[in-house]
């Protein structure tokens, strides 16, 4: 008796990715980074008085340092949706290397504050706004290219 043959599996085919929506998505996660970041910094200075980014007499705004943590914020996300379109286009299984690489990203930024010589407060404050915006990252940018990724064919 013959035993029957398994299909073989299709070849697999290309992945086309939105790039507009992708980048649009990008841009909008840029926006609520940054705004993670204001919030941040204000809650930690003016609920719980925690001299973080500037020194304690420049107010629960801070200084010029708190536009330059949210444009760093804001630029992070640009970079990991340049990078995971690149996955994407260029990679098996893209968004698991994309997790793995923003969640290690994100565990410097939240061990980089504690090799300053900052008070203590400070580094936990820093950390956790750090923490807190490499998760949103993950979760939007994750979340985004799912949706712009289609198969061709």
């Amino acid at each position: 008796m013959a035993v029957p043959r398994q299909p073989q599996d299709p070849a697999p085919r290309a992945r086309a990715v939105d790039a507009r929506t992708l980048w649009s998505g990008g841009v909008a996660t840029a926006l609520v980074v940054a705004l993670i970041a204001l919030v941040g910094v204000l809650v930690l200075r003016g609920v719980f008085d925690i001299p973080l980014l500037a020194p304690q007499g420049e107010g629960v705004w801070g200084d010029v340092s708190t536009v330059r943590f949210m444009v760093a914020a804001a630029v992070a996300a640009l970079l990991a949706v340049a990078l995971v379109h690149l996955l994407l286009l260029s990679t098996p299984r893209a968004l698991s290397f994309f997790g793995w690489i923003v969640g290690l990203a994100t565990v410097v930024a939240g061990v980089a504050p504690f090799v300053t010589d900052a008070p203590l407060g400070s580094k936990l404050a820093s950390a956790l706004i750090n923490v807190v915006i490499g998760f949103a990252i993950l979760g939007l940018v994750s979340g985004i290219a799912r949706t712009t990724v289609a198969r061709a064919g």
